[in-house]
């Protein structure tokens, strides 16, 4: 099973490097930088809208519950990137720092495995008009400790995220964040 995560994280970095530049800026034990330019062909506000759908892009596997209908952000500060559980409770992935509507989102927290780590993080999202169509610029910064140090799992974050971006975009694109010749939502 591992070795078809990896294939699949890689597989996702393929296909997100055609239509986008992501970086692993920085990796060290006490922390990451890792930063991602994506062009999408739409408008900065219906991007930004799609970003906030979150529930309707985000991939299934990178939930608690297995099903991203379960996720939701709230766009104001204070407000929650959270997952409700199906048997009641949940998660609180991020929690919105700044909101420029339409704009620019700043989220604060930890993601997946570095939640039960000693880490914070931050996650700066804008959306800028470029020619036709919109420059969703992301930056996901995170230092702290992590046994045996976050540049162990710098790769995996990174392929994540990534593949993330690259589901926005087919979706705010197609109306499916599904690879081409999958079902659709």
């Amino acid at each position: 099973m591992r070795n078809r995560q990896r294939l699949s994280a890689m597989a996702a970095i393929l296909l997100l490097s055609a239509s986008a530049q992501a970086e692993v800026v920085e990796s060290q034990a006490g922390g990451l930088n890792l930063q991602y330019a994506v062009t999408v062909a739409a408008a900065p506000e219906k991007v930004y809208a799609a970003f906030v759908d979150i529930g309707k892009w985000w991939d299934p596997a990178h939930t608690y519950s297995g099903d991203a209908a379960n996720l939701s952000l709230v766009d104001k500060p204070g407000g929650c990137f959270c997952e409700k559980l199906p048997q009641g409770g949940g998660v609180v992935h991020l929690t919105v720092l700044y909101a420029a509507l339409g704009r620019q989102l700043t989220l604060g927290g930890a993601l997946g495995p570095l939640q039960t780590a000693g880490v914070s993080g931050a996650m700066a999202v804008q959306m800028s008009a470029k020619d036709a169509g919109t420059q969703l610029a992301l930056v996901y910064r995170v230092g702290g400790y992590y046994p045996g140090g976050l540049n162990t799992i710098a790769a995996g974050v990174d392929g994540v995220l990534g593949s993330q971006l690259a589901r926005l975009k087919r979706f705010v694109e197609t109306g499916s964040p599904a690879e081409s010749g999958a079902a659709k939502r």
